[in-house]
């Protein structure tokens, strides 16, 4: 047996008896909870671990198809009544960046590309690669990003709870043995098509997205009236919870002290943000309140369209609102890469510089 087969099992072993524990102890979200909980504690243990590679991106194909399924002509109607929550994503991600940025280099002492690509409220995987190709640290990203989803996808499911009175233990989902057998094959085809079609063309988050486009294609004609069933769902947390806890491996002291820490300052900046982007929204009756918070969340999509499963929200809406998100952070990221490198190249001339000037 391979090494990286190993630790990809080993860190499967962790996750399921994560989902035990807290199935056990009957704590909120075992198949998303546990998982990350137990990662998260085998890390900082000092344990190595690795993601499940294949199968979590397999995972992220049912969430595409099961918020493909979600794109109906009922959505499309209600399109309008979302301009105006869509039209103020780009200003959330703007302020993203004007607070976060700033925090970042002022107060944490982060270089220029190291702090735009922690600021970012993008995908994690993408921000550490176009933030490494800008020269940035990209173990730093990976740590405060990781920071981020951790902590959100943590409040996030407490703040529905307590705010909301929504529960958090209803069956997510139609059972498998409920369901046609010709809806539930069409479902792995459009998420295998979905997804190779997505690689083919280079798609971003080709795992998910891809399967998304073809599956709301489908929904849109008719063809494809039905979920995912509740197994598959819960099939897709224990690999999301999975992949969050990963990224601690490996993790130090110096690392927790500097890099983790500054993350969870900065996600407190991002709740009181997200806090009056909610309020303020919510008061103008512009949305579900509930659709409204997972729509502001600064975490990943994938994990927010769980939470929407879960709890009943508008998912159409959820993932509209992130999808744009997401797209502006990717248009903008290698925008600001080439900006950064020019500002590295520059400051490395003057330094060059300085130093033949005689004495």
């Amino acid at each position: 047996m391979s090494k990286t087969l190993f630790l990809r099992l080993r860190s499967l072993a962790l996750a399921l008896l994560g989902v035990l524990v807290f199935h056990w102890l009957h704590l909120p979200l075992p198949f998303l909870f546990g998982p990350m909980t137990a990662l998260l504690i085998a890390a900082l243990c000092g344990l190595e671990l690795k993601g499940a590679g294949f199968v979590s991106n397999a995972s992220r194909s049912i969430l595409g198809v099961a918020i493909g399924a979600s794109i109906t002509p009922a959505l499309l109607h209600q399109l309008p009544s979302m301009a105006v929550t869509v039209s103020l994503v780009p200003v959330y991600v703007a302020l993203c960046g004007l607070i976060g940025v700033p925090y970042f280099k002022r107060l944490c002492g982060f270089d220029s590309a190291t702090a735009y690509y922690s600021a970012m409220p993008g995908g994690l995987q993408d921000m550490v690669l176009f933030g490494q190709e800008a020269g940035g640290r990209a173990r730093t990203i990976s740590l405060v990003q990781a920071t981020r989803l951790l902590i959100f996808v943590t409040i996030a499911p407490l703040a529905l709870s307590q705010l909301y009175g929504l529960n958090l233990y209803k069956p997510v989902g139609i059972a498998a043995a409920n369901l046609q057998g010709t809806q539930m094959l069409l479902m792995l085809l459009l998420a295998g098509t979905g997804w190779y079609l997505g690689v083919k063309v280079k798609m971003f988050g080709a795992p998910m997205l891809g399967p998304m486009v073809i599956a709301s294609i489908a929904s849109l004609a008719g063809v494809l009236h039905e979920r995912p069933p509740r197994e598959a769902i819960l099939f897709a947390q224990v690999f999301v919870g999975l992949g969050i806890g990963v990224y601690y491996t490996g993790l130090t002291m110096h690392e927790l002290r500097r890099d983790v820490a500054s993350g969870m300052g900065y996600v407190f900046l991002l709740v009181l943000m997200s806090v009056l982007f909610v309020y303020g929204l919510s008061h103008f009756h512009l949305g579900d309140p509930v659709s409204i918070f997972l729509a502001f969340a600064p975490a990943g999509q994938a994990e927010m369209a769980v939470l929407a499963l879960v709890v009943g929200a508008d998912l159409g809406y959820v993932v509209a609102h992130h999808l744009v998100r997401v797209v502006l952070v990717i248009v903008g990221a290698p925008l600001a890469g080439a900006y950064l490198q020019r500002e590295s190249d520059q400051r490395k001339a003057r330094k060059a510089s300085a130093s033949d000037q005689p004495n």
